[in-house]
């Protein structure tokens, strides 16, 4: 390679590994992230919209609404949601403290307050809708 193509080269590869962490720090907001007492007791302390995901990796309903799950929080309304993932075999004490019964359960929170939750709900518009309520509120 000449040393032109090698500047050009090395100037392609900055700017794909640029755009790469750009896109991953705009959209990190809204990754889901193990459920601890401490992220959830911190996130409700600053009043942001919570989104907490009852889950289990053998649970046929919870592997539907994954994709959806990630389809909405990459949605520029939801890019402030923090979302909280619960295991629902390996976290009992979560599981009781939040008074779920089954996993693929969804819980949307605002502050301090719950505001609403589903069950077993694969539908991409009333999940939607079960997290605006979370961040509907904070534009209020």
């Amino acid at each position: 390679m000449t040393g032109n193509a090698m500047i050009h080269r090395r100037s392609l590869l900055i700017a794909c590994a640029t755009a790469s962490i750009a896109a991953t720090v705009s959209t990190a907001s809204a990754m889901p992230q193990r459920f601890t007492q401490a992220a959830f007791d911190a996130a409700r302390a600053a009043g942001k919209p919570i989104l907490v995901d009852v889950t289990a990796p053998w649970c046929p309903v919870c592997r539907a609404q994954k994709p959806i799950l990630s389809r909405l929080t990459a949605e520029e309304r939801f890019r402030n949601l923090v979302v909280l993932e619960v295991d629902f075999d390996s976290q009992k004490d979560v599981v009781r403290a939040f008074n779920v019964q089954k996993q693929s359960t969804l819980i949307v929170f605002r502050g301090m307050q719950e505001l609403g939750r589903s069950t077993g709900d694969t539908n991409a518009g009333s999940i939607a809708a079960l997290m605006a309520k979370s961040v509907d509120m904070a534009r209020m």
